[in-house]
């Protein structure tokens, strides 16, 4: 199970955001954003950001449009 966080960090990622950016828009530093991608890419059972995008994109998690999915 994913934490809201989590989440919020996979829209970002789907979007194309790199960890620089994702950082910068949460207020966390770039290392916290690596590890947040590992520890969710732990729980997706995934390799890469590309394939946690495309997971978040078909729960519906994300989108690809600037506002957050209802």
């Amino acid at each position: 199970v994913l934490l809201e966080k989590e989440i919020e960090v996979l829209r970002l990622v789907a979007r194309g955001l790199d960890n620089r950016d994702i950082a910068a828009q949460l207020q966390w530093s770039v290392h916290t954003v690596s590890n947040r991608l590992r520890v969710i890419f732990e729980k997706l059972h995934v390799d890469n950001r590309t394939q946690a995008a495309l997971y978040a994109l078909r729960q519906g998690w994300a989108t690809l449009d600037d506002e957050p999915p209802t």
